[in-house]
C-alpha cells in the first residue's frame, strides 16, 4: 500500500473511533439517566406501598373504633384515645417519610 492509501485508512479508522467514542459517551449518559430514574421510581413505589399499608391500617383501626359501643362512657374515652393515637402515628409516619 502506498502512503496515501494508508493515510486514508487511518483517517477512516480515526473517524470511526471518534464516532464510537461519542456513541459510547451518549449511551453511558443515557444509562446514568435511566438508572437515576429507576432509583427514583423505586423510591416512589416504596413510599406508595408504605402509604397504602398505613391506609389499610387506618381502615382497620377505624373499623375497630366504629364497632365500639359509643353509649358507654369508658368506651367513648377509649375511642377518643384510639383516634388520638392514630393522629400521632400519622404524624410519626409523616416525619419518617420526610
Amino acid at each position: 500500500m502506498d502512503q496515501e492509501a494508508l493515510k486514508a485508512n487511518l483517517n477512516g479508522l480515526e473517524r470511526k473511533i471518534v464516532m464510537m467514542l461519542n456513541d459510547y459517551k451518549s449511551l453511558k449518559d443515557e444509562i446514568r439517566t435511566i438508572k437515576l430514574e429507576n432509583h427514583e421510581l423505586r423510591t416512589d413505589l416504596r413510599k406508595r406501598d408504605e402509604q397504602l399499608a398505613n391506609f389499610k391500617n387506618q381502615i382497620k383501626i377505624t373499623k375497630i373504633v366504629d364497632y365500639i359501643n359509643p353509649e358507654d362512657e369508658s368506651i367513648s374515652e377509649l375511642k377518643r384515645k384510639v383516634e388520638e393515637y392514630i393522629r400521632e402515628i400519622d404524624n410519626c409516619i409523616a416525619h419518617v417519610s420526610q
